[in-house]
């Protein structure tokens, strides 16, 4: 399997007055294609820094980061937002959607951007709708859906541009622990189905369905050892 994810020597440090505080230090990561992974620590461990840097949403301050082989590192913003838009998918603790569309057009949101037809996005989006269960939902507003619906709606959204990288920000966070199963199950399944995963979190019960984890304390990274399985 090729790498999708490999992060080397990477480092983010702000200047906070006379301090420099350093979010991420020295990180090294990778991620193959088809794995789930989680992150996971603390508040304040660096994990949000961490998500910004993996999803081209920040520049490192020193180190690379390469993205199914190609350095994306030092590229422009506007370069940045071409990787964003091609290659990963995002999914949002708070959801993200638009309350003004319906399901369908919520998840078309990412095809409009790219320029993918009216009549192809549209067929995309029900397809998509309907994998995550929403089959009976697909021209309800965000307002007319329960947390785990708009969830849904928000992993179908982050898979409208077929990316090469999926990555999860709490994705449970707001929900109760049924939903919350729910939705780790979908996820789950979505990895069974050939999709790289990155999951940011504090839910243990994350870190139990992916093949690895990885720690955060204090801007440093760390796998942890015991929990590299073999693909669930």
């Amino acid at each position: 399997m090729r790498n999708i994810v490999e992060l080397r020597d990477l480092s983010k440090h702000y200047q906070m007055g006379e301090t420099v505080v350093k979010a991420l230090n020295h990180v090294d990561m990778t991620v193959k294609s088809g794995e789930m992974v989680a992150v996971m620590g603390p508040s304040g461990s660096g994990k949000s820094t961490m998500l910004n840097m993996l999803g081209c949403l920040d520049h490192p301050t020193d180190g690379y980061y390469f993205l199914d082989g190609g350095d994306v590192s030092g590229l422009e913003d506007e370069k940045l937002s071409e990787v964003r838009c091609n290659k990963i998918g995002f999914i949002f603790q708070s959801y993200n959607l638009i309350p003004q569309l319906t399901v369908v057009e919520n998840v078309e949101v990412p095809l409009f951007y790219k320029g993918v037809s009216e009549e192809e996005s549209r067929t995309r989006a029900i397809k998509l709708a309907e994998l995550v269960g929403l089959e009976k939902r697909l021209w309800h507003l965000p307002v007319e859906l329960s947390g785990g619906e708009r969830q849904r709606v928000g992993i179908a959204r982050s898979m409208a541009n077929e990316p090469l990288l999926l990555l999860a920000d709490e994705p449970t966070g707001n929900l109760d622990s049924k939903t919350g199963r729910d939705i780790l199950n979908l996820l789950k399944g979505l990895h069974q189905r050939g999709a790289t995963l990155i999951v940011v979190t504090h839910d243990p019960k994350v870190g139990e369905l992916c093949q690895k984890t990885f720690l955060m304390s204090d801007g440093h990274l760390c796998l942890q050892e015991d929990t590299q399985k073999e693909a669930v």
